[in-house]
């Protein structure tokens, strides 16, 4: 494959991907498209930075575009599972980019907010959910959300909603699927866990592997700096002040620490912003739409 056009997908699809920048398939896309568009169940060993949201995407909304556009209220034909509410809401906002020229509803179905905006999207019927098993359980319970039209689902990072206990979740949701269904897992590792769910929820899925399973990707550059403990700080923030035109991510030990990261490093005019466990899944959005706007460091 040299170029996307070359999968046959719909105009408006290559339109958008012309308008992102996208060129020639990554090595996972090249693989899945086509796969998903024959209607094959996929197992897919990848991780991020391989493109892998756009080669289970861009099949979902070929599939939406070649359909009638009716929805049944409650209901929607395609749904992505994914462990975090962060990686729900990037899922979401790439679907969006992809279909930005397409009648494509798109909603992100995650806890940490009230449901009510949630609940009122659901109603209509919408072509894509994207959401976190617990909070897509509640709805489901609650009556908001049916699944008897999905007939494509994801599983996005499968081994992380393994690592989070998320697999008796997804053993619920997937039960109440129809039985006619594509169904593709995504994982960057392949514990035998994550074999049995496939075994156990996928019809002879074509196996893809992109890279040695957690290898960094190759295009890292890793290094390592010894600093006494005391001077952590000052040195992380001399080291940022150089690259203001380029963004970071800190991991700091504690929620406490990533505070008084966040705190040292805007007293040095490098602007930043504490993501945790703490902070509201509204502080936390507004923090992520900031760095990637740009607005912090």
């Amino acid at each position: 494959m040299t170029d996307f056009s070359s999968f046959g997908l719909a105009e408006p699809i290559t339109r958008a991907l012309a308008g992102q920048g996208y060129t020639s398939p990554t090595p996972i896309q090249a693989d899945v498209i086509p796969a998903m568009l024959e209607g094959r169940d996929i197992l897919g060993i990848a991780q991020t930075g391989t493109g892998k949201t756009a080669s289970f995407v861009l099949p979902m909304l070929q599939a939406l575009a070649k359909s009638d556009g009716l929805r049944r209220p409650k209901h929607s034909p395609a749904l992505v599972l994914a462990p975090t509410r962060e990686l729900a809401q990037q899922i979401a906002d790439n679907a969006q980019a992809y279909s930005q020229f397409m009648a494509v509803s798109v909603t992100v179905v995650v806890g940490g907010v009230k449901p009510g905006r949630q609940i009122k999207a659901l109603a209509r019927g919408v072509d894509i959910i994207v959401a976190t098993p617990g909070r897509l359980l509640d709805h489901m319970e609650s009556g908001a959300l049916s699944l008897a039209d999905t007939k494509m689902v994801v599983l996005d990072e499968a081994d992380q909603m393994l690592d989070l206990g998320f697999v008796p979740a997804i053993r619920r949701i997937m039960g109440k699927l129809p039985k006619k269904r594509q169904t593709v897992m995504m994982s960057a590792t392949m514990p035998k866990q994550i074999r049995k769910l496939a075994a156990d929820f996928q019809v002879n899925p074509k196996e893809v592997a992109v890279a040695a399973v957690s290898r960094p990707i190759e295009r890292i550059e890793q290094s390592v700096m010894h600093v006494p403990a005391p001077q952590k700080k000052e040195a992380l923030a001399a080291y940022l002040a150089p690259i203001k035109d380029r963004r970071a991510i800190v991991f700091a030990r504690t929620k406490r620490g990533a505070d008084r990261v966040s705190k040292h490093l805007d007293a040095r005019g490098v602007s930043s912003a504490a993501i945790h466990g703490n902070k509201s899944q509204p502080q936390r959005q507004k923090a992520l739409d900031a760095f990637k706007a740009g607005q912090t460091s």
